[in-house]
């Protein structure tokens, strides 16, 4: 029998000596993140998935490059300029930034040449604006509750709470035509700067409230909403529309005649998590969306295991950032979609509107408004 050789022997034993320290190398962050996964509290909920439709949205019309041939208004100087209020008497856009100013950009032809006002300083984080009905401008203010700012700058707090409950992310705000002002609480209990544990935790702590000026009553509409959004006054002012972001669906709760106090499903299904809707007064609403959810976040909504590991990437090392696709949903009165503008490198798109000829469209982060001129980029048929 031929003897082994020692040289032989010692090349055996350092393979299998690379082959444990591989083995240690790959299964020891492996046990790490399973040891993690066991200690970490987070306990994020099951959604209801089985509300979601399972018949695929169809859109007529797409444009899903919507950054070219795109402008930036008011690059440097808005900085997350979440919603537009569009005054068509002075041709001025009214939005909120995270610096803490309500800002007034005046539109020129020339995207280069529109300027930006510092108007009002809130001291907190406006999102929603809305026009009122006497040139005075509501604020949804993340952190310092529903403001009325009159026409010369001079803030004023209309409510902060409602049902001993204080709002922790007042969102959206619209007003009707009888000044009845209607607004969201996205969450109430988180705040803005962890809006992402909202998301991730997948319980319903939104509300949908009304607030009239002439009573000084704040009204609770609906609660247990899937983190609260936009919200707006249907032009025949039977209705308001809000956007429930977690169950992808907008949602039209009536506020006159037969079925007021009811709601029903005004579109659902969305291509991604809708954020402001606001109306062209051209008979469509323009739906935002943050991101599209195909691929990790339609897993993420469905499963509450991976909103776990997420939530465990944020706190630990920072979540990877897998928002695509987001961008501008047009849809009928009835809520059919007419036509959808995205793009693969936009994301935290968060309000759009008509005005002219251009789409106008604000964001969380990005520090300007896109302009998208629609009739050299119109979303067209695609076969």
């Amino acid at each position: 029998m031929a003897e082994s050789k020692p040289s032989d022997t010692s090349t055996t034993r350092r393979s299998s000596s690379w082959s444990f320290g591989l083995l240690v190398l790959i299964l020891t962050p492996v046990a790490a993140a399973i040891f993690l996964y066991q200690l970490d509290s987070f306990d994020p909920a099951s959604l209801p998935t089985h509300e979601f439709s399972q018949e695929p949205m169809p859109v007529p019309k797409l444009n899903p490059r919507m950054l070219q041939g795109s402008e930036m208004i008011g690059q440097g100087n808005l900085l997350g300029p979440e919603d537009i209020a569009y005054d068509a008497n002075s041709h001025l856009i009214y939005t909120g930034c995270a610096d803490g100013w309500v800002k007034r950009v005046t539109l020129n032809e020339s995207a280069a040449n529109s300027v930006v006002h510092n108007w009002a300083f809130t001291g907190g984080r406006p999102l929603g604006v809305a026009l009122g009905r006497a040139g005075e401008v509501l604020v949804a203010d993340a952190e310092k509750g529903l403001l009325e700012i009159s026409g010369d700058g001079v803030m004023k707090l209309l409510t902060d709470e409602a049902e001993g409950l204080k709002f922790k992310q007042t969102n959206a705000v619209d007003v009707a035509v009888d000044g009845m002002i209607y607004f969201t609480d996205a969450s109430y209990k988180y705040g803005l700067i962890e809006f992402i544990w909202e998301i991730l935790e997948g319980r319903p702590h939104g509300r949908l409230l009304s607030f009239d000026p002439s009573t000084q009553e704040t009204i609770v509409l609906l609660r247990d909403l899937y983190l609260a959004n936009g919200v707006v006054v249907s032009p025949d002012q039977t209705s308001v529309v809000f956007c429930e972001t977690l169950m992808k669906r907008c949602i039209k709760y009536y506020i006159q005649g037969e079925r007021k106090g009811s709601m029903e499903k005004f579109i659902d299904n969305l291509p991604g998590m809708p954020d402001n809707i606001l109306y062209d007064e051209e008979g469509h609403y323009w739906i935002a969306l943050a991101t599209g959810t195909k691929g990790l976040w339609d897993l993420a909504l469905k499963y509450p295991s991976i909103r776990k590991v997420m939530a465990i990437l944020e706190r630990y090392i920072g979540r990877p950032h897998i928002e695509k696709n987001g961008g501008i949903l047009a849809v009928d009165l009835e809520g059919k979609p007419v036509a959808h503008y995205y793009d693969p490198e936009l994301s935290m798109v968060s309000s759009g509107i008509k005005v002219g000829k251009y789409l106008y469209c604000g964001s969380f982060v990005k520090p300007y408004i896109i302009r998208l001129d629609l009739d050299q980029h119109a979303a067209r048929t695609i076969t």
